[in-house]
């Protein structure tokens, strides 16, 4: 690599999220990248202009505004725009001008999406910006308000990560750098002789005001700090912070103790992100740095309390499920790189895949593994067998550790059974589909949830939509499936009173899982593979349903409601457990619900009651 290219290299790996990435796909950026210059008042994008580039400023700032004219944002060194306009088809919304001579590298759009494809985490930080593509415009801004309402309820002493990092002013340029290292932090507070601040610098400075400029070491730092900066106390609100930032277009704000300025702290525009529920893109960028399960076990810990925050701040569970198993798809992904790197390149092509709840985008606080790898038909297990054994186990015992714990029924790729190649698997799914029996039925609850997590995906997707076709044309197979879908029956009785468990560690509760999500999702995996669906996430199953015959757009659309309120009261339940310092589980207690939510959860449940009932009309009965 070229100096030129190994310094663009560099200055990538510094800025998010391109540092989630693994050093291979970092190397390979550079060369495809197009740089572009723009005078101070260039228009660089606007309506009438086509984006098909992911832009990235190397030096300079740039300001984007709506079309009415209103600043939205400035965005300087390391940032990104550009990414909606790729997400509408190369057009762009707002008008972004450079407000200094600019350098801005280009990504083409079709290696942007070559790494968000390969790379969860990095797809999560772009979809954020770009939502509006999944979610809509309104549902994003109602978002936004979400997260500005939860900044209203915090106060900035709530986000000093940590104690004062600072030093006299007095101090040399090499010390001031030598301590930052040491502290690991990218700015330092100086001091004055009565310890009340004097200046700030950054990793910016030392870069643009030492190193650019080829300053002596032994400089002052007084002579490079930004002199009194802008500050804040401990008791204003979260949102005045990420405001003051956002005007003064700094991402570093001392705090200093009200009425004086003794620095107490410092917050960082990163703080303030994982306040909200973008956190979950800075748990995924450490978990894609780490090199052991244990590292990684110490963020998964932090789901329970990423959920409650969630659900603080009115996520839905279908986006809460999501931005929990990206959590679980990054880990997944980040011990089969490691088992590369410590087994060797795979001697065939592989996918390694998930299933259940993980596979549908749907977990919760509690999850265990399901999990199995599909192989090249190339496979000979004399020759290449020791490697996927040594490379399955070593993925499954880290998911263990990090806490992702077995699965009780062994559905995972350690177990022979569930690694396999393409055409195995093939004949696997021919057996269950054309003999329906119990066992077939069981696992066709897991591994008809298949999702692709890393790995040549593409030997799974050209057997998934033959799996869709064969399913949608047997009819025998689908009446099976419907009667061990009504197997699963709601805890509502004959007079609409709830019938809750008796006896045991759970008594008097309502699994909330088995007996209200599980039944949700039955229903929904036979619409689709009625139906020749691909869809695998349950909500997205349904809302493809809707264009169907066999349940009508009403009935959908409140099996989607119930599925949501089912959910998120469980969910909800969840998060009380963990306020509450318990583990959390599935079994709510219905007093502990208003009479209201009873009332809602009786409708719920009597909405699946009937949809499992039109099943028969539609899809048949085991037996008939």
């Amino acid at each position: 690599m070229s100096l030129e290219l190994k310094d663009i290299r560099d200055f990538l790996a510094a800025h998010h999220p391109f540092d989630l990435l693994p050093d291979d796909d970092l190397d390979q950026i550079p060369a495809r990248l197009t740089a572009r210059y723009f005078r101070k008042g260039s228009v660089i994008l606007q309506p009438d202009i086509t984006c098909l580039h992911l832009h990235i400023v190397r030096t300079g700032a740039v300001e984007t505004q709506s079309p009415d004219g209103q600043l939205l944002a400035r965005l300087s060194e390391g940032e990104c725009f550009g990414v909606r306009a790729m997400f509408r088809g190369g057009k762009a919304a707002n008008r972004i001008t450079a407000i200094e001579d600019t350098l801005v590298y280009q990504l083409p759009e079709s290696d942007f999406h070559d790494l968000a494809g390969k790379h969860p985490q990095f797809a999560y930080f772009f979809e954020l910006m770009g939502g509006a593509r999944l979610r809509g415009g309104m549902q994003m801004a109602e978002e936004r308000d979400e997260d500005q309402l939860k900044l209203m309820s915090l106060q900035v002493s709530d986000l000093i990560a940590r104690d004062v990092v600072s030093l006299p002013k007095t101090a040399t340029v090499r010390e001031a750098g030598q301590h930052m290292s040491k502290e690991r932090v990218s700015c330092l507070l100086l001091t004055d002789d009565g310890g009340e601040i004097a200046g700030i610098i950054t990793d910016r400075d030392l870069r643009n005001r030492v190193v650019a400029l080829g300053l002596d070491y032994t400089t002052p730092v007084a002579n490079i700090m930004t002199r009194n900066p802008i500050s804040i106390t401990p008791d204003a609100y979260a949102f005045d912070a990420l405001l003051t930032m956002t005007r003064h277009n700094i991402r570093h704000l001392p705090v200093v103790a009200a009425g004086a300025d003794t620095p107490v702290g410092v917050i960082t525009t990163t703080n303030l992100l994982m306040r909200q529920s973008l956190s979950a893109v800075y748990m995924a960028g450490e978990i894609s740095k780490m090199d052991t399960a244990e590292d990684m076990a110490g963020v998964i810990a932090q789901i329970p309390e990423l959920l409650r925050q969630l659900i603080d701040a009115g996520a839905t569970s279908q986006n809460a499920g999501h931005i929990v198993t990206t959590l679980a798809d990054t880990v997944t992904s980040r011990l089969l790189e490691l088992g590369e790197k410590k087994f060797g390149p795979p001697p065939v092509p592989y996918v390694w895949l998930a299933g259940g709840s993980q596979g549908r985008q749907e977990q919760t606080a509690i999850s265990d593994q399901d999990n199995c790898l599909m192989l090249d038909d190339s496979y000979d297990a004399g020759r290449h067998g020791d490697y996927f054994r040594d490379l399955a186990d070593f993925v499954c015992d880290g998911l263990n550790t990090a806490g992702y714990v077995y699965c009780p029924g062994e559905m995972m790729a350690k177990t022979d059974k569930w690694r396999q190649t393409a055409a195995t698997w093939h004949q696997y799914f021919t057996n269950w589909i054309q003999s329906p029996e119990p066992k077939a039925l069981m696992l066709c609850s897991v591994w008809f949830d298949l999702r692709p997590i890393y790995g040549k995906a593409s030997l799974y997707e050209q057997l998934h939509r033959q799996i869709v076709t064969m399913a949608s044309g047997n009819r025998i197979f689908l009446a099976f499936m419907v009667g061990n879908a009504q197997s699963h029956q709601v805890p509502l009785g004959f007079f609409r009173n709830f019938v809750m468990i008796r006896g045991g560690e759970h008594d008097r509760t309502l699994d909330m899982k088995h007996s209200g999500v599980v039944p949700i999702v039955d229903i929904a995996r036979i619409h689709a593979l009625g139906n020749g669906i691909a869809a695998v996430n349950t909500s997205n199953r349904l809302q493809a349903a809707i264009h169907t015959s066999s349940i009508s757009a009403q009935g959908a659309r409140d099996l989607m409601d119930a599925y949501e309120f089912i959910s998120i009261t469980r969910l909800k339940h969840q998060v009380a457990q963990i306020r509450a310092g318990e583990r959390p589980d599935n079994f709510l207690r219905p007093e502990s619900l208003s009479a209201f939510e009873r009332s809602h959860l009786k409708d719920a449940f009597n909405v699946i009651k009937t949809l499992q009932t039109a099943l028969e009309s539609s899809f048949g009965k085991s037996g008939t």
